[in-house]
């Protein structure tokens, strides 16, 4: 195995994802459920280290790159917001506070939009990513999750974006709401009747989501058309609020293979043009290109 020359972090707020790297190359991985949400301010380097604390080589510095919700105002440290228009990513990382010897640690900082104010905090890197397997790349990314992110991208720069609460809506009304006991499984043909309702008359959305539950009781619907059909509402909500952003222009998805896969067939039923890349992928070349900001003592192994 390759020696270990840096560690590349993505902190989320339900689970931490660690790759150590030779180089570009992954030589180890590992993940937690010790996200942001789970940790005091003086966890996270203990959640860290249950990690990779095996990874450490003797006698050397390890430098640790992080993105995410370990640089929040709830964090390890907190990055400063960069305003946009700007490079996904800036010239500068922040430190974090360490004990551990072996380890140095930096943040990436996230992005700022003041009006209509809104916020990027993690997938800064990954369009960092994106720009440098696509150099001189124009148009929109769309990064689906649970808070998904619309960004217009141009000249290298982020020019504009705006979040919707898509996922976090989904997860709470399948989980939490009167409709759980609606909704199971999945269904194709719900998913792009629910995108149709949604998007062509999205100010009845709230009256439709009640009417899955109305058609369970009544009329027997299939808990699969149904968990479906909420999940192609929402989007579809989504994509009409959106279309600002997508209309006339290329998307590129970034996003976990199952959940970029529905926003490409509800795009593709709009003919836009798409293209889907990995956010794994994307996340650890955003974090490498931001190796480069790093002090130079640090950074021997940058190209």
């Amino acid at each position: 195995m390759s020696a270990l020359d840096w560690i590349a972090a993505d902190w989320g707020t339900s689970h931490l994802r660690v790759w150590g790297l030779a180089g570009e190359h992954v030589v180890q991985k590992a993940q937690s459920d010790q996200g942001m949400a789970q940790l005091g301010r003086d966890g996270f380097e203990a959640a860290l280290l249950e990690l990779v604390g095996d990874w450490l080589p003797t006698g050397q510095i390890t430098p640790v790159i992080a993105c995410g919700m370990a640089g929040s105002r709830q964090g390890w440290v907190e990055a400063p917001y960069r305003s946009v228009p700007c490079t996904p990513l800036g010239a500068t990382l922040t430190p974090a506070p360490t004990r551990e010897l072996r380890l140095s640690v930096h943040v990436v900082p996230g992005l700022k939009q003041v009006k209509p104010a809104d916020v990027i905090r993690g997938e800064e890197t990954q369009i960092a990513g994106y720009l440098v397997r696509n150099p001189g790349w124009d148009g929109v990314i769309c990064l689906p999750g649970t808070h998904s992110k619309w960004v217009h991208i141009s000249a290298g720069e982020v020019v504009s974006f705006q979040t919707f609460l898509t996922g976090e809506m989904f997860a709470l009304l399948s989980q939490q709401s009167v409709l759980r006991h609606s909704v199971a499984g999945w269904d194709s043909v719900g998913f792009a009747d629910g995108v149709a309702q949604g998007m062509e008359r999205p100010e009845r959305l709230m009256a439709r989501l009640f009417s899955i539950r109305a058609e369970g009781l009544l009329n027997g619907l299939d808990p699969a058309l149904a968990r479906a059909r909420l999940s192609g509402l929402l989007i579809g909500a989504e994509l009409a609020a959106a279309k600002p952003y997508w209309l006339g222009q290329r998307v590129a998805i970034i996003g976990a293979d199952g959940l970029a896969k529905a926003y490409a067939t509800a795009l593709a039923g709009l003919s836009v043009p798409v293209s889907m890349h990995d956010a794994t992928e994307m996340t650890i070349a955003g974090l490498n290109e931001a190796r480069a900001h790093l002090p130079p003592s640090e950074r021997p192994c940058v190209n």
